[in-house]
Parts: C-alpha cells; sequence; structure tokens
C-alpha cells in the first residue's frame, strides 16, 4: 500500500498514529537541524519532519529532495507545536522515519501554488503540471460535482439521458463545421455536432418527451473569451410544453444546483428581462446584475447643438461610473484606449465630470451650456462625484461598445464580485438579428423565440430577406 491516509485527511485526533503518505514536494525547507518538507495531493499539503536524530538514510534523502519529487512518507503524526490556521492540516505534522523517492523531477518552469508565476503560453505548454495548480483542481471538483448534480435533478424530473452521435452530416449553424474524412466513402465527409440540435429533435419525434444530454460541441471558429473549438454544454429538450413549464423546471435546476454545489440558497425568484431592455441598459444579452451603472439613452439631449459627432450618430448612450469623478486624465485617456481597441472598435470617448459641489465638467464643454450638460448628466443617473462616459454610433454596436466600458470600469472599482450571485432570464429574443459585413439578417437560435407571422417583414418584397 502506497499510502494510508492522503495529505488532506490528517487532524489532531490521528496524533500518535503511524501513517504512510505520499505525494508531490511542495516545499523544502533545511534549517540546519531539522528538514520540513511540504508534501502536496489533490486533497491538501501536509508537513513532513526529518528531525536531528531522524535516520541517516532519511536525512540523506531529505537533503536530496527538489521541488515536484514524488515521495512517499512512513511516521508517526504529532501536534504541531506552532500550529498554521490556514491549513486544514495545520494542527499536526508527520515525523518521517521513512522516505522513498518514488520519482526524481527536473526543476518546474513555473510555480506550482494557487497564484503561479507563469505566463498563459508557459502553463498551457506544460498543462499537465498547471493541472496540478489547487485553482485548476478546484475547477475539475467543481465540474464533477456539478455534473453529478445535474443527473441527479434531471433525471428525478423524468429527464433521459441519451448520446448522440459525434458524427453527423454537416447542418447550417452559425459557425464553420469540423470535418472528418471518411475511409469507407473516399471524397466524403463527416462533420462534428455545432450542437445536437438536429438530433434531439429526432428524439421529440420519437417519443422521448424529456432529453438531456452533457454534450461536447465543436465549432471551427477563432478563439474568444467564451468561446473556443471545442466546449461541453448541458443540453435538454422537451415535449408538449409552454414558454413557463421550461422556465419553471430549469429555475428549481439553477436553485438546486446553487443549494447542492455552491452551498447558496436562492430564495427569491430569478429576475426575467427582456432582451431589449438587456440591451438598452446594459448592452448585453447576459448583463452583469451584481452592480448598477445602467446605459441613458442621451440623443434627444445631445443631438442639435452643433457637435458633428453627436449629430451624425444613430445613438448617444452613456452611464454614470460611480464615485470615479476624481479619475486622472491619465485614468480617463487609459479608458479611451480601451474603447479604441480593435476589439472593441469604438473612435472615442466623450465624458462628464461632476464635482463634489454638484458643478459639471465635460470633454465637449464648447458645444454644450452648462445646463445642456448637466441635464445629460442628470439622464444617466449621475449625482456628485460621479464621471459619465458617453459613447455613440449605430444603436446595437454601441450599446455592445459600452458593455465592454461598464465591464472594465466595475473591474477597476472591484464590483465584480466572484462570490456575489445575481443571475435573471432574458427572454423575448428577436427572431432575426442583422450583420452589418455581410448586410443580412440571421436567425436567432433561442429556445423561447416564439415570433408571430405578423412580425416578420419581408424586405424589398422578397421573402429570402426578412426583418
Amino acid at each position: 500500500m502506497y499510502r494510508t491516509h492522503t495529505c488532506g485527511q490528517l487532524r489532531a485526533a490521528n496524533v500518535n498514529e503511524t501513517v504512510t503518505l505520499a505525494g508531490w514536494v511542495q516545499k523544502v525547507r533545511n534549517l540546519g537541524a531539522m528538514t520540513f518538507i511540504d508534501l502536496r495531493d489533490r486533497y491538501g499539503i501536509t508537513q513532513i519532519v526529518v528531525e536531528e536524530h531522524s535516520p541517516a538514510d532519511v536525512k540523506a534523502v531529505a537533503g536530496g529532495l527538489g521541488r515536484e519529487y514524488v515521495l512517499q512518507v512512513e511516521g508517526r503524526v504529532v501536534e504541531r507545536s506552532s500550529k498554521n490556521p490556514k491549513m486544514p492540516t495545520g494542527d499536526i505534522e508527520v515525523v518521517a522515519s521513512k522516505l522513498v523517492v518514488l520519482h526524481e523531477a527536473e526543476v518546474p518552469p513555473f510555480t506550482i501554488e494557487e497564484n503561479s508565476d507563469g505566463g498563459d503560453d508557459l502553463r498551457m505548454k506544460y498543462r499537465y503540471l498547471d493541472l496540478r495548480r489547487p485553482p485548476l483542481q478546484r475547477n475539475m471538483i467543481l465540474r464533477h460535482k456539478m455534473a453529478q448534480e445535474i443527473r441527479r435533478f434531471l433525471s428525478d424530473e423524468g429527464f433521459l439521458e441519451i448520446e448522440t452521435p459525434y458524427l453527423v452530416n454537416s447542418t447550417p449553424e452559425g459557425a464553420r463545421d469540423f470535418v472528418v474524412p471518411s475511409r469507407m466513402s473516399p471524397n466524403q465527409f463527416y462533420a462534428l455536432p455545432q450542437s445536437p440540435q438536429t438530433l434531439k429533435q429526432l428524439l421529440m419525434v420519437a417519443g422521448y418527451d424529456k432529453y438531456f444530454q452533457i454534450v461536447r460541441c465543436f465549432r471551427d471558429e477563432d478563439l474568444r473569451a467564451d468561446r473556443q473549438p471545442e466546449f461541453t454544454q448541458i443540453d435538454c429538450e422537451m415535449s408538449f410544453v409552454e414558454q413557463e413549464d421550461v422556465l419553471e423546471i430549469f429555475e428549481r435546476w439553477a436553485k438546486h444546483m446553487f443549494r447542492e454545489v455552491m452551498g447558496i440558497e436562492l430564495t427569491e425568484p430569478l429576475r426575467r428581462m427582456p432582451w431589449i431592455e438587456a440591451m438598452e441598459k446594459y448592452g448585453s444579452d447576459k448583463p452583469d446584475l451584481r452592480f448598477g451603472m445602467e446605459f441613458a439613452d442621451l440623443t434627444d439631449l445631445a443631438q442639435g447643438h452643433g457637435f458633428a459627432v453627436f449629430d451624425d450618430a444613430e445613438y448617444v448612450t452613456g452611464f454614470a461610473a460611480t464615485g470615479c469623478a476624481g479619475y486622472t486624465r491619465k485614468q480617463i485617456d487609459a479608458l479611451t484606449e480601451f474603447v479604441k481597441r480593435q476589439q472593441i472598435g469604438a473612435k472615442g470617448l466623450v465624458w462628464i465630470r461632476v464635482e463634489a459641489d454638484g458643478n459639471v465638467k465635460s470633454s465637449v464643454d464648447k458645444f454644450y451650456s452648462p445646463e445642456q450638460v448637466r441635464a445629460m448628466a442628470e439622464r444617466a443617473g449621475a449625482k456628485a462625484g460621479d464621471l459619465v462616459l458617453i459613447l455613440c454610433g449605430k444603436k446595437f454596436k454601441t450599446l455592445t461598445q459600452l458593455c465592454a466600458l461598464r465591464l472594465e470600469v466595475a473591474q477597476q472599482l472591484g464590483l465584480r464580485d466572484p462570490k456575489k450571485f445575481a443571475p435573471l432570464w432574458v427572454i423575448d429574443f428577436p427572431l432575426f438579428e442583422w450583420d452589418d459585413e455581410t448586410q443580412r439578417y440571421y436567425a436567432v437560435h433561442h429556445p423561447f423565440t416564439s415570433p408571430k407571422l405578423e412580425d416578420v417583414q419581408y424586405l424589398d418584397n422578397d421573402p429570402g430577406r426578412v426583418r
């Protein structure tokens, strides 16, 4: 037996027990008379002690240890004289009577710690080392717990988990397919599914009225912050239901997941927000509601005063950055450069500063009177000490750009607390969206889209072009 306990298991109740541990050497501290070794596995860290009167072979092994050596330790659990309350095993340590190096290791290219000193490229090159780090281990464990609870809840609700094929015919969806050549049929290709959409609809036709799958999907497209070529989604389909049925089941599912996996009790009904409201107030169909800074339409107040940038724009909108009136010119210039980045694409940034005494100052003062500037600030909900940030252009493009700025400011202000949650349903998505590049409308795939025939407008009397 390589170990009797894990490195995160021992407590004060185990004092005087003889145990065997195995794991990776996190750190070695040689103090001359004594050597301390932090031994790590995915369960935690236990401190190992090699004392002055320990056997010579044990001291020899301890003297040659390096980071990430794989080590087996046999010894007696003792109470630590200097306890470490930050560690679950901080009340004890193991006095080594035997050390066995199971595998030596080269010095790793980055530290295997909570916060590593390795950059993204280096950590991806040595992915097997990066996966030893506690943050990634926690993510893997969380993913496992979520998968278990997803299956448990949906199974109790009568859903069947059914695997669908990975090799399918190409179907028109939102991205390019990955194609796989067929050995049996030369010049013929399979496609990897972007989603199991067609396959799950076949299951509904076949009478399997509740289906789910934790499924891998593939899209041959460029990397984005929230998208990669292969990803996993919780895929569901139901028959003989309306929107309210879907919302009711999956709201209970969401609350179950928060309670069982995160230990968070959500007692209030989830907020519901129409898509157009989410876009006009937050510039996103998945808005972050953990903080305010809602957008305000300033078009009518901003236009007609001789400022050509606003006068020629389709839409002018802004928000009040709470407590940011004290931003320096350098900080505002940094925000301007942020929105002008290629990924965002704004031409510039207009600002209004509301001073502590209520006076207003703007980057476009020469075009507007103080009253007109104050009216825009008040429309944006600005109070004394706030900074109003304004963008303009095509409506939905401008809203998306301002969303990126809102999130950046919130990040700087520490408002995006990862331990705070504000879930909501975004409903009433549009059926089609306009693409400026192709000058065409594209269908928006969303489970709650339920268009009426009278809502569909044909362009230029062409049924192939739909508004």
